[in-house]
């Protein structure tokens, strides 16, 4: 029965992706949002993030990019007038949102109902105290604990219930400002921190369950009381590991019988308690000895564990969800996968699934890289097969990481002592820990003391290393072969223990015609006819899979989320697969990760979860047989496997692997472009450390370093004289002759992005971005506008022209990324990447072409003309967008926080408005950059920016800020006569800046670095401190430049907002 007031809806997107809210908000809302118009319902979103499928114009009918504030919001609602709110899809911000609207009466004022989960739920779950009286009332056992808002009662209640103890602040997300405090110093820490992070400064304190088994239950309820289990999950690592830290396994592998209903019931009651409709989440720590258990948090909303139960178990939780939101029965909703059975059937998975994080710590050397309470992960990968170990081997794959395999090589030399030693320490690496034990003989049951991983866990781990040992002995057989590929062992390790090479493997397998078989993912155990192909590999089962046949095309996805490659890859991929599916070809994707909506069940005609390794693609093409594979759309993952596919006689579908290696190999660019009259900055490849002494006399310092083939310009780094040159070379990457090392001259100018579709003959460029900080800050972090504000219509021209050339030259078929400098009008090429880019999802929703369409239609064969693009560079809108990058700092300890050539932010903003300052006040308030009237800024800079410095601070001071400086900045301002209160540094003793930060006495930090990259002790501390507090920290000058112009200029702003449909259709 569907509520038929409810004709038109608000949905709430998730904001920026940051760690702990990434992708799966956004393949849950996208999957919603179809699924409400598919009742017929109209759907207006709110969402300002530019770079996801939900925010597309054909998702829902009326598309919002503007900030996720109340004032916004409000606006939305007067403007749309919609029946009802849906807030359980946008994570913790949308939760946040809904309850901020209901107390401030804008839903009542406006007669907006809440669809999914009620207030009530929402606050029972959310706030501690309500959640705690909840449990009790239904005598569901939770850890003792209480709720403070001071300090000093929070340390006292810990050292009577005795350490270690759990503090959790209210309302934040992925554990935010949490931790376990083992003793009282740590505890006045970590409270203090969690207080101020806390939107409401309300803390839990509780005690500590670390080491106890963590479950969790992904539940579904409607309004008449139905309720199903949908799927329960087992962490590997036990309660003290934040789920989004751990590696998860479904279904659940250590449970009795017993322990397992006792915990199905206690989530339908909770649930039913709760009166939640839709998607529910509850997470318990199982003490097995005792089976005694506790519930450790209810999560009212669609939650990362809920994508991956959706993958894990092919039931389309939020999906589902929605219908039920708008009052369907589950027993009303037909299950999509089967498309016979009903959505009140509860999944039975006939595999194992293995889901393990990404963790960003490759980009981020000095990060604490220990695991707790608190989320580092920025993505996730998941994989399936007949066996666990397998299912886990797969995973490792996946990751793209180190070796793609169960070994780490610097635990080889380390000592026994030192493994045990090792084996003591929760950090990302502990899994490999384990496996290097084993292989040195410790017994599991002391591994299982030690790190309380469950032992069967450990002995699963141990079949491996026992495989390990019996290729060792018998070398290379049909036996050993046959019982390595069951557990998924990749080729690479098999060639290792048996002492053969990879193509002697590889012709082995040939000559006994041994492959896996893919097996389907049918929610129902094959007891019922599935119409989904969603496919997995394994070996020794029967095979499932019906080949596309004829026009298939093979898609690569881009894998697991990371810093640097993130959601507008995919946004690329599930665009290809569409458009494919337009041109009337058979689209395959294959990818791994579970957070995302190119892996959802509808996206392509076939879907393969396997890693996107060399090996395990090859399995799917010789299986489907496709016309070719396209390589353009999946970030640096996909452009990896382009060479391997071209070598192996495979079609590239668009920019051939040649196009590729012209813009990536070094020498050949520079002759392209010496032959096309292009300037390129000066520059240098150089295979050495002497190379480099002797290449780099000719430049002049400072120069850019960087490794050839990387994205987000991994281990970039300016380097200001020779023995910063000789430490980068020696510390951060070692130059050889496969691996050399690029040197450029640093210009100090504008640089300019354009992404442009070429079919080899014409160019159609949607529009030209100019960035806002100075060269030298990756464009990924940097702010970038369109159309360009400051470029003249000389250099314009000239940048139209360079593009076309250069496509051209390299035969680009599709998607071409080219990034300029403009110094003083003269414009120089700095490098091109003939693939999909990050700003794509950007360009393609503010001008109104979509370009990953146009791209696959003419990697496919059409030309520009015949698809009636207009030629050239298109004209300008009659309005600005700007995208401002969002960082995920205070999650991960000890990270330096100064923006260079190394991409660092997590996700973006978007603001969009009619001119220049409404979009950049947009972008900065959902930037989170606002300062408060009449607030205190902290400014300490180095001596080379002072003078640039003081004109900001007369600025600052206009508008009635109050400045606070350190000596040596304090003392340049008063010279100049420019009112300023002067503090101490951070390591003198007295009223210092730590205090002031700590006390909240600042409302804004800006602090610039002073140059070379040892890290200056001062500054780093500093900016530590403040993005720890929450307090808006800003690097670079350019950006409070831009600032303070919008506080200059919002003296009463009003909030204006309008759909990106109205604001494409203004011609």
């Amino acid at each position: 029965m569907i509520n038929k007031d409810v004709k038109k809806v608000l949905v709430i997107g998730s904001g920026p992706i940051v760690i702990g809210q990434a992708a799966e908000f956004d393949y849950a809302g996208t999957q919603a949002c179809r699924s409400l118009r598919e009742e017929g319902v109209e759907v207006v979103l709110v969402n300002s993030n530019p770079s996801t499928i939900m925010t597309d114009v054909d998702i829902a009918d009326r598309v919002y990019i503007e900030p996720i504030t109340l004032p916004f919001v409000t606006e939305v609602i007067k403007k749309e007038r919609p029946d009802a709110l849906l807030a359980t899809l946008g994570g913790q911000v949308g939760l946040n949102m809904a309850v901020q609207l209901s107390d401030a009466g804008v839903l009542e004022k406006n007669n907006v109902k809440l669809l999914g989960s009620s207030l009530h739920a929402i606050k029972h779950a959310e706030d501690r105290e309500l959640f705690k009286e909840a449990m009790e009332e239904i005598h569901q056992p939770v850890p003792e604990s209480e709720i403070f808002e001071e300090l000093e009662p929070a340390v006292a209640f810990a050292d009577k219930i005795g350490y270690p103890v759990i503090i959790r602040p209210a309302y934040t997300l992925g554990g935010t400002g949490g931790g376990i405090a083992h003793d009282r110093y740590e505890m006045e820490e970590i409270a203090n921190r969690g207080i101020k992070l806390s939107p409401i400064n309300q803390i839990l304190v509780e005690r500590s369950i670390a080491g106890w088994k963590e479950i969790e239950f992904e539940v579904m309820r409607d309004s008449a009381d139905n309720c199903i289990i949908v799927c329960a999950m087992e962490n590997i690592d036990p309660v003290g590991v934040h789920t989004g830290d751990s590696i998860v396994v479904a279904p659940t592998q250590t449970l009795t019988d017993g322990q397992y209903q006792m915990l199905r019931t206690a989530s339908i009651d909770i649930i039913r308690y709760l009166q939640i409709e839709g998607g529910c989440n509850v997470q318990y720590g199982l003490d097995t000895k005792t089976n005694q258990y506790y519930v450790i948090e209810v999560n009212p909303r669609v939650s990362r564990s809920s994508a991956l139960a959706s993958k894990a178990t092919g039931y389309p939780i939020a999906k589902v969800a929605a219908k039920v939101a708008l009052g369907m029965h589950l027993d009303e909703i037909t299950n999509a996968i089967t498309g016979n059975t009903k959505a009140c059937f509860e999944p039975s998975i006939d595999y194992v699934v293995c889901k393990f994080p990404r963790w960003p710590f490759e980009k981020f050397t000095l990060a604490d890289r220990e695991i707790g309470t608190q989320m580092k992960a920025t993505g996730e990968v998941m994989a399936l097969d007949r066996t666990l170990e397998g299912a886990l081997l797969k995973a490792l794959r996946s990751l793209e990481v180190g070796e793609g395999y169960l070994h780490l090589k610097k635990l080889d030399n380390q000592s026994l002592y030192d493994i045990r030693c090792l084996l003591r320490r929760i950090d990302n690496e502990r899994i490999f820990v384990v496996a290097e034990a084993l292989r040195r003989g410790i017994e599991p049951e002391e591994i299982n003391r030690i790190t309380r991983i469950d032992l069967f866990f450990i002995y699963k781990i141990q079949n491996i290393i026992k495989m390990e040992r019996r290729l060792l002995k018998e070398g290379l057989t049909e036996e050993t072969l046959k019982a390595a590929k069951r557990i998924q062992m990749p080729d690479a390790a098999i060639a290792h223990f048996a002492e053969v090479t990879v193509k002697e493997v590889e012709n082995f397998k040939k000559k006994l015609d041994f492959h896996p078989d893919f097996k389907m993912v049918d929610t129902c155990a094959a007891e019922f006819e599935a119409h989904t192909p969603y496919y997995y590999s394994t070996y020794g089962a029967e095979d499932e899979v019906k080949p596309q046949g004829k026009g298939s095309v093979v898609v690569f996805g881009s894998g697991p989320i990371r810093i640097g490659q993130g959601i507008e890859f995919d946004y690329c991929s599930v665009h290809a697969s569409w458009a494919l599916r337009k041109a009337g070809k058979k689209s395959i994707v294959i990818n791994n990760n579970p957070e995302t909506v190119s892996t959802d069940f509808d996206t392509s005609d076939s879907l393969y979860f396997e890693p996107l390794t060399e090996e395990d693609v090859m399995e799917v093409i010789n299986k489907e047989k496709p016309e070719g594979v396209i390589c353009q759309f999946g970030g640096q993952t996909a452009i990896n496997l382009a060479t391997p596919m071209a070598k192996r006689g495979i079609r590239i579908i668009g920019s051939s692997n040649e196009s590729i290696d012209m813009a990536e190999d070094r020498e050949r660019f520079d002759t392209l472009c010496g032959q096309l009259g292009i300037p390129r900055p000066k520059g240098c490849l150089v295979e050495s450390v002497e190379e480099a002494m002797q290449k780099t006399e000719e430049l002049s310092y400072p120069l850019i370093v960087r490794p050839s083939y990387v994205l987000g310009g991994r281990a970039m780094q300016i380097v200001y004289d020779q023995s910063e040159l000789r430490q980068y070379l020696k510390e951060a990457v070692v130059a050889s002759h496969e691996h050399p090392v690029l040197i450029d001259q640093y210009m100090v100018g504008r640089e300019v992005e354009i992404d442009a579709i070429s079919d080899g003959v014409d160019v159609c460029i949607p529009g030209i971005m100019e960035q806002i900080e100075r060269s030298g800050v990756h464009s990924g972090d940097s702010i970038a506008v369109y159309p360009p504000q400051h470029l003249s219509k000389e250099a314009i021209e000239t940048l139209t022209k360079y593009t076309k050339d250069i496509a051209c030259a390299m035969n680009v078929k599709g998607l071409v990324n080219i990034q300029f400098i403009v110094v003083n009008d003269k414009v120089y090429v700095i490098e091109v990447n003939p693939r999909a880019s990050r700003t794509v999802p950007f360009m393609s929703k503010i001008t109104g072409i979509n370009m990953v369409e146009y791209a696959t239609r003419v990697a496919l064969g059409e030309s520009l003309k015949s698809l009636g693009l207009p030629l050239g560079l298109c004209p300008d809108k009659g309005y600005v967008a700007i995208k401002a990058p969002v960082f995920s700092f205070s999650k991960l300890g000890l990270v330096e926080i100064k923006l260079g050539p190394e991409m660092k932010s997590t996700g973006e903003v978007m603001g969009i408005g009619h001119t220049y300052q409404e979009a950049l006040y947009k972008a900065v308030v959902a930037a989170n950059l606002m300062v408060p009237a009449g607030g205190n800024v902290l400014i300490t800079v180095s001596d080379r920016d002072k003078p640039e410095t003081a004109e900001l601070a007369k600025g600052f001071v206009k508008l009635g800020y109050h400045l606070i400086c350190t000596s040596g900045t304090g003392a340049y301002f008063q010279s100049l006569g420019i009112p300023v209160e002067i503090i101490k540094k951070i390591h003198e003793k007295g009223e210092n800046c730590e205090k002031y930060l700590k006390s909240g006495k600042v409302d804004m930090v800006l602090n610039t670095i002073s140059y070379g990259s040892q890290i200056e002790q001062e500054g780093y501390d500093l900016r530590r401190i403040a993005v720890e507090l929450a307090i808006p920290c800003i690097t670079s000058l350019d950006t409070a430049k831009e600032v303070l112009r919008v506080m200059a200029s919002t003296g009463g702003a009003e909030h204006h907002v309008e759909a990106i449909q109205d604001y494409v259709k203004e011609k």
